[in-house]
């Protein structure tokens, strides 16, 4: 018996592929499927079964093109009804692979169709879990994301929630290993750990939500201090109840090559959103004016969906030379397949053909210190609101970046601020849509937070994020 736990980190998420004497499963797998297949091959096994623990909402899964691909089955549990050939699996149903045996659990309250997946090896000892979004390390998943399809309440589905934990998952011995399908970064939850691997023992003992006296205190504490979900979770989790174009027809698609010229008559000709994946240290010299930044160096696949959230929104893309691909397959991965190609040779290329080109106000911070004043000037801090909570500048007003569009419109474009997140990534975000919206009446801090902290302006004092989360 084989378990590989496929961790990528953009997404905070794990998928799991498992082999026993000539046969494999994988669960939850990524959008791309070729890296399966190549890994099935030189291993030799047949694919028997792809399991989903739910329809996940923060990604598209590979279930679909690899069950096309292998001929294996898609297992989900019971109360799923996707839209293409299934397993629907009933509750205490066991599958045999090779020489191991997978029992299904089915878990409701993150969603209906949540089923965490026992693993029991040779001997028949129960031996881990993969227990989707219903068990998180540090954490349990969210039981907002159903409400609308489950006609239920928040409360209701974390009550579900609590008997699925105290009655399935609670019982099983400490020493069973806990495969989660997130990780710390993920909006799945609010309280995740780090690590991606844990016994369910150490759960127990330190997990908050398994360590509420009561149904009712647990349903307080996993409902309290929810931010709301990225609008494209809903078109994610159609996109994986429905299926999608293959991932090979989006590659070829966002792999265009277009000259200059043809990039332009394409932004101008069609409604395309120019998305320039560089890093902020690169675009904030020079840009393609109304293109929006969100950088392939940090958090990338989830900031497109929360910040451009529809799916089928046409994108054109400006990247580093030999980034193309890896652009046009993590923007797949959240669904967005609609790429009409990329600027041939970069944004070199566009300014070697004489095209207008647009800056980024940016100062570092030691310039802000220098001539901020505090209590005068504004100075809006984008970082989230437990960042903010933990320290922030004095005077400065929190405005989270993934409410952006709701308080853009409350700009005086009259008044100069600063702007300024923890590193620059998020910042240079907000910077070029202030700018594809008209506002330019700001100036970015190089460095964030981290970088104003080595200055000597006055800050408040800093309190452990970790308790801010749990306040």
């Amino acid at each position: 018996m084989n378990i590989e736990q496929i961790y990528t980190g953009c997404l905070a998420q794990g998928a799991y592929y498992i082999t026993s004497n000539g046969e494999a499963a994988i669960i939850d797998p990524l959008r791309e499927t070729q890296p399966y297949l190549d890994r099935l091959q030189k291993d030799g096994v047949k694919l028997k079964y792809i399991f989903e623990t739910h329809f996940h909402a923060d990604f598209v899964s590979g279930h679909v093109d690899l069950a096309k691909q292998t001929g294996a089955a898609i297992v989900y549990g019971p109360n799923a009804s996707p839209e293409f050939e299934f397993i629907s699996a009933k509750d205490g149903e066991e599958f045999k692979i090779g020489d191991i045996t997978i029992k299904v659990l089915h878990t409701p309250g993150h969603t209906m169709e949540s089923t965490t997946f026992l693993l029991k090896d040779e001997t028949g000892k129960d031996h881990c879990i993969f227990s989707g979004d219903t068990l998180f390390l540090g954490d349990v998943g969210r039981p907002d994301l159903a409400q609308k399809a489950a006609s239920m309440t928040m409360e209701d589905l974390a009550g579900l929630l609590y008997e699925s934990l105290m009655t399935k998952i609670m019982p099983l011995a400490d020493d069973v290993i806990v495969y989660p399908a997130h990780g710390a970064g993920s909006a799945c939850g609010k309280n995740m750990m780090k690590e991606t691997v844990d016994t369910l023992g150490n759960q127990k003992k330190m997990n908050y939500a398994l360590n509420q006296p009561n149904k009712e205190a647990f349903v307080h504490a996993v409902t309290e201090g929810l931010l709301a979900p990225p609008a494209y979770f809903g078109l994610n989790v159609a996109m994986n109840k429905k299926g999608y174009e293959s991932f090979e027809t989006v590659l070829n698609n966002g792999m265009r090559a277009l000259m200059p010229d043809e990039f332009e008559a394409a932004a101008e000709n069609t409604e395309a959103l120019i998305l320039d994946t560089r890093t902020n240290t690169e675009f904030y010299k020079g840009f393609i004016p109304q293109s929006v930044s969100i950088g392939l160096d940090g958090d990338f696949a989830p900031w497109v969906g929360a910040l451009i959230i529809d799916v089928k929104q046409p994108l054109l893309l400006i990247t580093d030379l030999g980034k193309e691909e890896e652009a046009v397959t993590r923007l797949s991965r959240v669904g967005f397949d609609n790429v009409l190609g990329h600027l041939k040779g970069g944004f070199a290329a566009w300014l070697a053909a004489g095209k207008e080109a647009d800056v980024v106000d940016r100062i570092t911070a030691e310039q802000f210190a220098q001539e901020v004043e505090i209590g005068k000037d504004k100075i809006l801090d984008i970082r989230k609101e437990t960042e903010y909570a933990a320290e922030h500048v004095e005077e400065a007003y929190n405005r989270p970046l993934a409410n952006i569009n709701d308080w853009i419109k409350d700009i005086n474009a009259d008044e100069h601020f600063y702007v300024h997140c923890a590193g620059g990534y998020r910042s240079m975000i907000a910077a070029s849509i202030l700018q594809a919206r008209g506002y330019r009446n700001f100036t970015e801090i190089e460095g964030g937070f981290k970088a104003i902290s080595n200055t000597t302006l006055p800050r408040t004092d800093f309190i452990c994020q970790s308790k801010v989360m749990k306040a």
